[in-house]
């Protein structure tokens, strides 16, 4: 009896344990530098539980969001996490791209009364393959104010999706660099079901030539500690290039 009772025992902490390390990887999230944050949030991908970041902005005017949680269950979280961080309100998202991974939320935070923003190409994308859509479009590379920061929408050209976007902080050296990028440890260039082959290099290469020097370069999935994480996507995508034109 008393074997039982320790066995039991042992299979409730070992259930508890992993609910709790499960619950841990539901939400991380990170400082950057300055006013920038960076958010992860985690789905199931080929039997493996795969991160997904985004970006945030603190300022005087409320919060900048660069993409949406990937885990649904995350997009209050989220919400509830910033405000009792920073005592801040998102006011505004804008996504990279159509993938469910960046425009999950987009709805959810429309009807909070938070602005939505994705180019026109990727609202067609969305529309298409029935993902969320955002309430503004932006027709053209645009440049942002909020509160005492400027960012801009870069469009380099197709790659990892025919919509793919970046958004660079000039002033900050920091790259939101989405899915186009992949980080140093990566091995392909992931999902391709969407990408461009033939162009993904040059995609990356427009990156590089208006993006200069960053100091900071955030990828859409994993590791985003690596500034060369830009130099290492290109390296990929020139290999798969050569490999598509055989």
């Amino acid at each position: 009896m008393r074997i039982i009772l320790v066995a039991l025992t042992l299979i409730l902490y070992s259930y508890q344990a992993n609910a709790q390390h499960a619950a841990s990887k539901a939400l991380e999230i990170t400082h950057l530098t300055g006013d920038f944050y960076i958010y992860t949030t985690y789905n199931e991908y080929k039997g493996y539980q795969v991160p997904a970041n985004g970006t945030y902005l603190v300022t005087d005017e409320g919060v900048a969001m660069f993409d949406t949680p990937w885990d649904t269950t995350q997009f209050q979280p989220l919400l509830d996490s910033i405000l009792q961080r920073h005592n801040k309100r998102v006011v505004m998202c804008i996504a990279t791209h159509f993938h469910d991974d960046r425009t999950g939320g987009l709805e959810y935070y429309r009807r909070r009364g938070i602005k939505t923003y994705t180019t026109v190409l990727t609202d067609e994308l969305s529309r298409k393959n029935n993902h969320k859509r955002a309430e503004f479009l932006i027709a053209k590379d645009t440049t942002f104010t909020l509160g005492r920061y400027r960012f801009e929408t870069y469009y380099p050209g197709p790659g990892h999706a025919p919509d793919n976007i970046v958004i660079w902080f000039e002033e900050q050296r920091i790259l939101h660099g989405a899915c186009l990028v992949k980080n140093v440890y990566d091995k392909t260039l992931g999902y391709l079901g969407d990408a461009n082959k033939t162009e993904y290099a040059n995609s990356v290469k427009n990156v590089i030539a208006r993006c200069k020097d960053p100091q900071y370069v955030v990828t859409g999935h994993g590791d985003w500690t690596h500034v060369r994480a830009l130099k290492h996507t290109l390296a990929m995508a020139e290999r798969l290039r050569r490999k598509s034109s055989r």
